[in-house]
């Protein structure tokens, strides 16, 4: 019988951790969804008042359904805010909106990492999706000569390795979209200190689900290289 310990003491940890944290950016926006700004403006205020700051109008900021759906299309070039994010005047409301304007903003000025992950996407879909299997499968169903490893496990190793590539290069987009965030919430006067500081909390939690993503990616990974050590 085959056990996988390194799945055990290496990825389900992370994936625990990956539980953790939505649990606690669920909460946290929660909580501060409940909070209203004194100014009164709305998430979509928020995003429109930021990006014309910086010069930015050929930016759209469109509401989608579902709720922490916000996300910004550079191909499209579209902030799109969830349905609590879009109308609600809350302190979690501005934060994101704020939070995705900032990766417009990186768009319009072509922040480096944010140019590398979008050329990352095609190899990070198709890494994530079938590296793991393919390198499984050369692992137990396609074994090369004794001693060595199938060129299939080679393959899927290539392949999910450009997909955590594209998970560690999305922290530091995420880190200073979100530190964009917060300096252009305070010179723009949008929010008071005490309010800066719950959309730091929300953005903070926020930030600790791709981290515990990245951290599932390399676990995943450092698995795959130890079970063919031990195949060999």
């Amino acid at each position: 019988m085959f056990f996988d310990q390194y799945f055990l003491f290496l990825v389900v940890p992370t994936m625990i951790l990956s539980l953790i944290a939505q649990f606690k950016v669920k909460s946290t926006f929660s909580k501060y969804s409940k909070v209203f700004a004194k100014k009164g403006i709305s998430g979509q205020g928020s995003a429109a008042l930021l990006l014309k700051s910086n010069s930015i109008t050929d930016v759209k900021i469109e509401s989608v359904s579902g709720s922490l759906t916000d996300h910004y299309d550079p191909s499209s070039k579209t902030v799109r805010l969830s349905q609590p994010v879009f109308n609600e005047n809350s302190i979690a409301a501005i934060g994101v909106a704020a939070h995705e304007a900032g990766h417009a903003i990186q768009h319009a000025t072509g922040y480096g990492p944010l140019v590398l992950r979008s050329t990352l996407v095609p190899v990070a879909n198709i890494g994530s999706r079938f590296g793991p299997l393919l390198a499984m499968a050369g692992l137990f169903f396609f074994p090369a000569a004794e001693g060595g490893l199938s060129i299939l496990f080679h393959i899927g190793i290539f392949l999910f390795a450009g997909a955590v590539l594209f998970y560690l290069i999305t922290l530091p987009v995420e880190f200073d979209a979100s530190a964009r965030a917060m300096t252009l919430l305070r010179e723009n006067n949008v929010l008071t200190e005490e309010e800066l500081r719950g959309v730091r909390k929300v953005l903070t939690a926020a930030a600790m689900t791709y981290v515990a993503s990245a951290l599932t990616a390399i676990m995943s990974l450092l698995r795959l290289i130890l079970l063919a050590r031990g195949r060999r």
